[in-house]
């Protein structure tokens, strides 16, 4: 339809032809002038204003609300105009689109129950094998989809292979709840389900944390993590696809065993006391000159949750590693831990200071910073790399999993959020050696860097300042299970091979 308007404030009506409730697109497209386009009822009021003094062309698109709703153009200047209606959909004809599923059985059953079918065979077959189910996808990577049966409200799944809190979705008319993910072969996580979480008052981060309430082990999922737990709700569940990477260094070998000594340690620069435990290798010699010093952050997640000790007695009876001597460290509380882990001077200083000389003494070994160790996960990592840059003399070596090296200091610029690779940067050439590694699932979200990226990152600047680096990626995300087989890739990586 092409019109002119031969003076300002000319106006002219068109019926777009639709019925009430159709949706209407279209398109105003001005050669010369300025026109206004706008809708109104049968009475000629005002519904809206679809575009505003255009000079070019302008998309429309609107649902007709009543009966006679019109279109209008009025000329702002004289000029020449073109409208089109390129799309019009009746309110029968606005359907949902036909639902897809990435996995192929909650397809099946999907159409299995919209034929009036029952969910039983289902879940007999489901009870049969365990969940996640899994199932075979593109190019070698695998279809795993989380299941949920007698929830009234919601199922949500916590360790999700996005890297975040996930709902499952209700298949419509049955009591199946599923989430389905395409994830590498190598894939190994543990997860919760909070069934029902309750939706509280109060911020994002007060609903976030509502699912601590509900979290428990999957109920049909047949590898428990630890296996023996007082309740469900302080035990995990266990995903491990085909291809994921070996653990070889768990299980209970009957070698021999070394010896665990807890001590009380005061800090004079942090003012407060933690405990420490001293791990001594089968046949512990201090004169040895091989012997490597590793100190582990979150003490308590590393000698039960993870099982080091055990570890190590295998790794080094086997071998790959010399003699160990570890330490693992404490945290008095969660909010020291908070304050202390992530680049903190003062409790660098402690590290240095104040423990290393009481380990040497107490243990009565002599050993080089090349053959001293920082260790530990998520702000532990963090830690491991800002105390050794600090103090370079004492620990020549960081085994970083998973470290949080998106955080920075408040007040930081957006511009330089990623703190630690700005100090290596900025920085000289620190005689220090890097084993860092990162989940493939701990991805950014809302914009902001996560793990994955923000170890890459460091991983590159580090080889660019000429710094030792071996970076390994795990098709996990911010996972106990994953870092109990990367601390000893981390030790054989920086180790195993010839003295340093």
């Amino acid at each position: 339809m092409e019109s002119k308007a031969e003076a300002a404030g000319a106006k002219q009506a068109f019926d777009p032809g639709a019925a009430e409730g159709a949706y209407v697109k279209g398109q105003l497209h001005v050669a010369t002038g300025r026109f206004d386009l706008d809708l109104v009822d049968a009475s000629g009021r005002h519904l809206r204003r679809l575009a505003d003094g255009i000079s070019g062309m302008a998309e429309f698109q609107f649902v007709v609300e009543a009966p006679g709703d019109r279109l209008v153009v009025t000329g702002r200047e004289p000029g020449t105009y073109a409208l089109a209606l390129d799309r019009l959909v009746a309110h029968a004809d606005q359907l949902p689109p036909t639902p897809t599923y990435l996995s192929p059985t909650i397809a099946d059953v999907a159409r299995a129950i919209a034929a009036g079918k029952p969910t039983d065979d289902f879940w007999a077959k489901v009870e049969a094998q365990g969940t996640p189910l899994v199932e075979d996808g593109e190019d070698g990577r695998k279809i795993v989809t989380f299941l949920g049966r007698g929830a009234q409200r919601n199922i949500r799944l916590f360790g999700a292979p996005s890297g975040d809190h996930e709902e499952l979705q209700q298949l419509a008319g049955s009591d199946i709840w599923f989430k389905s993910f395409d994830v590498p072969d190598a894939t190994r996580l543990s997860y919760q389900l909070a069934f029902d979480v309750p939706d509280v008052p109060g911020t994002a981060r007060d609903r976030r944390i509502a699912i601590l309430a509900t979290a428990k082990a999957d109920p049909l999922n047949r590898h428990p993590w630890p296996a023996k737990a007082l309740d469900a709700y302080n035990q995990d569940s266990v995903l491990e696809l085909a291809g994921a990477p070996p653990q070889p260094w768990l299980a209970d070998k009957d070698n021999p065993a070394g010896t665990l000594k807890t001590h009380s340690v005061e800090s004079k620069a942090l003012g407060n006391r933690r405990d420490i435990t001293i791990y001594r290798p089968p046949g512990f010699n201090p004169a040895r000159k091989d012997t490597i010093l590793l100190f582990v952050f979150d003490a308590d997640q590393y000698l039960e949750r993870v099982p080091v000790p055990r570890m190590l007695d295998n790794m080094i009876a086997a071998g790959v590693v010399p003699p160990v001597v570890a330490v693992f460290v404490a945290n008095p509380d969660r909010a020291a831990r908070t304050r202390e882990l992530p680049a903190n001077p003062a409790f660098a200083d402690f590290m240095a200071t104040e423990l290393h000389p009481l380990v040497l003494k107490e243990t009565g070994i002599t050993v080089s910073a090349a053959r001293t160790v920082l260790a530990g996960s998520s702000y532990g990592g963090l830690a491991s790399a800002t105390v050794a840059m600090r103090h370079p003399e004492v620990f020549g070596n960081v085994l970083s999993m998973s470290g949080s090296f998106w955080w920075s200091p408040p007040g930081t610029p957006e511009d330089q959020k990623e703190y630690v690779a700005g100090l290596v940067a900025k920085g000289g050439v620190l005689p220090l050696r890097f084993f860092l590694a990162a989940g493939l699932f701990e991805t950014g979200a809302h914009g902001t860097a996560g793990i994955l990226d923000t170890s890459r990152h460091l991983r590159d600047v580090l080889r660019a300042k000429g710094i030792p680096v071996t970076y390994r990626d795990y098709a996990g995300g911010h996972d106990y299970l994953v870092w109990q087989g990367v601390l000893p890739d981390g030790l054989i990586a920086l180790f195993g091979g010839s003295p340093p």
